[in-house]
């Protein structure tokens, strides 16, 4: 296995008027090439911030993060598509911003809009577009800047259970064809275990590592995983831990 993201003795502390808050406490976490991570516990205990500050939108105290030159990239919450612009427009967007976008990354964007179901859609706008096919654009967007490491903040929540379980796979299978390494926020334990393998487990703030658990199946679809007895074990052993009622 090949280490391509290290997080060493990590802190982070919020500072108010009257007091100092310890959000994240001495987190310590290897990841590796082709690792699929899912990041759990109580709302509010910062597993999200975890996400903010290792997309280097905000800072730390006191650790150290080794990238190993490797790039990071970050699916939103919401699709967040721009209604005016049709699905190649919207999939180049951050190949604009960031001043990339040649001929060869617009062919390579317009080959993984071809891969993945949406050539038919490729003109179209997002009004046209089922929500599957949103969160398709949405991830083609997010993987035109070719990161090794995509960040997920509960990116399926707004998704009634049949939708997200759909979606979950679709997402689930594109990353595992284009070998990407995963880091997943999510509340839900099913979600985790039949999409990730492996799981992290946080403590309320401030937010330490309490377990680790590594769900292995011997199938990659995520409908034939969640109806096995292997889910049903890891889901008890979880949620006991995790204490949900």
């Amino acid at each position: 296995m090949t280490k391509i993201l290290e997080i060493s003795n990590l802190s982070k502390k919020y500072y108010t008027l009257t007091e100092e808050i310890d959000a994240i406490k001495n987190i310590s976490l290897e990841i590796n090439e082709k690792d699929f991570i899912a990041l759990i516990g109580p709302s509010g205990c910062g597993k999200s911030t975890l996400l903010s500050i290792l997309n280097k939108q905000e800072s730390y105290n006191t650790g150290k993060i080794n990238y190993f030159d490797k790039t990071i990239g970050y699916m939103l919450q919401d699709d967040c598509l721009f209604d005016w612009l049709n699905v190649l427009d919207n999939c180049l967007l951050g190949l604009k911003i960031k001043n990339k976008l040649t001929k060869e990354n617009k062919e390579y964007v317009i080959n993984l809009i071809k891969k993945y179901g949406l050539n038919d859609f490729i003109y179209k706008y997002p009004k046209s577009l089922s929500g599957g096919m949103k969160q398709r654009v949405a991830l083609i967007r997010t993987l035109a800047l070719k990161p090794d490491i995509l960040l997920m903040d509960e990116p399926f929540s707004a998704l009634d259970p049949q939708t997200r379980l759909n979606i979950s796979n679709d997402v689930f299978n594109i990353l595992k064809q284009e070998n990407k390494t995963l880091i997943l926020v999510t509340h839900s334990i099913s979600e985790a275990i039949i999409l990730c393998n492996r799981i992290i487990l946080l403590s309320n703030r401030p937010s330490i590592i309490l377990k680790e658990y590594n769900p292995i199946f011997d199938t990659n679809n995520l409908i034939e995983r969640i109806n096995s007895n292997e889910y049903t074990k890891y889901y008890q052993i979880i949620s006991k831990d995790f204490n949900y009622e």
